[in-house]
């Protein structure tokens, strides 16, 4: 017969309940353990980090509003910092997919906090010295306190790991343009040959995107800096004082090193998910910018010979288990598939803001931190490693400039001298006999060589401006 673990008794209103002997969490958490083993996800780091400041700070302020003794404070704030410092994270054990509020979460943390306090204190767990509710949960609600670790989760994890990354990356584009700007290649828009760029231009326009990336990585952080705490249960505040959440902001702010304000309207603050929508919209948008990025570098790269073979990527695996010195891009390839998560978990996000936002409260709080602190996550490793082991060691060939006597829209530049009509039976003809723009206008056209050297200047092409004159001839 299999043996038992050791078990203990706590309560909660709903009756006894066994728990672990060894758990700092109650009864309340081992319910919802029970009830929803759905899925192996849980609450990430950044998340149980969000929770355990946002009771420390809470314990300093009902202290110094008088709602709390110093002895019971003392004990919830180093057991609140505890948790922050990571201390308790596999007492965290209920599954994502739990009640729609969060709320299991949030007793998961008042119960693993009262237990480490009563610990502290000399009593034992399940005795209710410090009490989860009447002690640590203080002026506070699961419906206010979950919207307001989410924003504070993704603001941290926004500042400390996304822009940094991001910067990265820019960095290493913009420098890359700089170092490619002196190589001439053959444009394209619709994968068609388009008149001349220089290689450096296109990365600019890659580190211009990861730039406005950025951008609104800062607008986000100002719309998620607005926090539902101090709503309690429907936005009316009761139960809270009246200073709690201005004063718990401010904490939170120092202690976090982001900034946090008590909301001008807790209604609209509870009832929806629309600041993380919006949120995981802007690191949509910039997971589209990383896709458009990587898969420009997986066609410039293609080949070696039988591709565009543009620029070479530093090789960093051999590419196939059959196939002797292949290699291929995958770092690009492994940062498009972060990509599609990320644009996967907005959709997710999105449904939960519509879908679970009715009347009072949204009710797919768990699944919308879990998608949005994923996307920080993967979105933050994913840019640093694409520059780090692609940008910055990539290389021009020889094969972007080579090509460009060939191409056919070279005519653009004569079109303002013999007209668009020339200029495109130039282009026509020139496809149909393999020969050059140059060699058919010098056969065709009255302009001098030392005319036809000037507007079929590549570099010229690469710039803004008018070089040719009237039309005709």
């Amino acid at each position: 017969m299999e043996e038992r673990p050791p078990a203990r008794v706590e309560r909660d209103s709903m009756g006894p309940l066994e728990v672990p002997a060894g758990a700092y969490y109650g009864a309340s958490t081992r319910r919802a353990e029970l009830n929803f083993p759905i899925s192996n996800l849980r609450f990430p780091r950044q998340f149980i980090r969000a929770l355990g400041l946002i009771k420390l700070a809470a314990a300093e302020v009902n202290r110094d509003l008088g709602l709390l003794d110093p002895k019971l404070a003392g004990a919830i704030i180093q057991a609140a910092q505890e948790v922050v410092d990571g201390k308790f994270d596999d007492q965290f054990v209920i599954d994502i997919c739990q009640t729609g509020s969060g709320t299991s979460t949030n007793m998961n943390a008042n119960e693993v906090i009262a237990n480490r306090a009563t610990q502290l204190l000399g009593g034992k767990f399940g005795s209710r010295l410090v009490h989860p509710n009447d002690h640590v949960n203080i002026c506070q609600s699961s419906n206010d306190v979950i919207p307001a670790a989410i924003h504070l989760a993704a603001l941290m994890g926004i500042q400390d790991k996304l822009a940094p990354a991001l910067e990265e990356l820019r960095a290493a584009l913009a420098e890359k343009a700089e170092e490619l700007w002196p190589i001439i290649k053959t444009g394209r828009t619709h994968l068609q040959d388009a008149t001349p760029i220089r290689l450096g231009q296109e990365f600019l326009g890659y580190a211009g995107q990861v730039e406005r990336g950025l951008g609104r990585m800062r607008h986000t952080q100002e719309e998620l800096s607005e926090v539902a705490l101090g709503g309690t249960a429907v936005g009316t505040g009761i139960n809270a004082h009246p200073e709690f959440a201005r004063r718990a902001c401010a904490r939170l702010s120092e202690l976090a090193g982001v900034s946090i304000r008590e909301t001008s309207n807790h209604f609209q603050a509870q009832n929806n998910l629309n600041a993380v929508a919006e949120a995981s919209g802007s690191l949509r948008t910039l997971a589209l910018s990383l896709f458009k990025i990587c898969n420009d570098l997986r066609w410039i790269a293609s080949g070696p010979r039988a591709g565009l073979q543009e620029i070479e990527l530093p090789a960093v695996q051999p590419g196939s288990s059959i196939m002797p010195g292949k290699i291929n891009p995958v770092i690009p390839e492994s940062t498009v598939q972060v990509a599609a998560q990320v644009i996967g978990n907005d959709a997710t996000i999105a449904l939960a803001d519509q879908a679970g936002s009715t009347f009072e409260l949204n009710m797919m709080l768990p699944v919308a931190a879990y998608n949005l602190l994923q996307s920080i996550d993967l979105l933050a490793s994913a840019s640093a490693n694409l520059a780090r082991q692609a940008i910055k060691g990539l290389k021009a060939t020889e094969q972007g400039p080579r090509m460009i006597e060939q191409g056919l829209m070279l005519a653009t530049a004569l079109a303002p001298v013999i007209g668009y009509d020339a200029a495109a039976e130039l282009a026509k003809d020139a496809y149909k006999t393999g020969r050059t723009i140059r060699e058919l206008a010098r056969e065709r056209t009255r302009l001098s060589e030392a005319e036809l050297q000037r507007l079929l200047d590549p570099s010229a092409m690469t710039e803004p401006g008018l070089t040719g004159g009237p039309g005709g001839g």
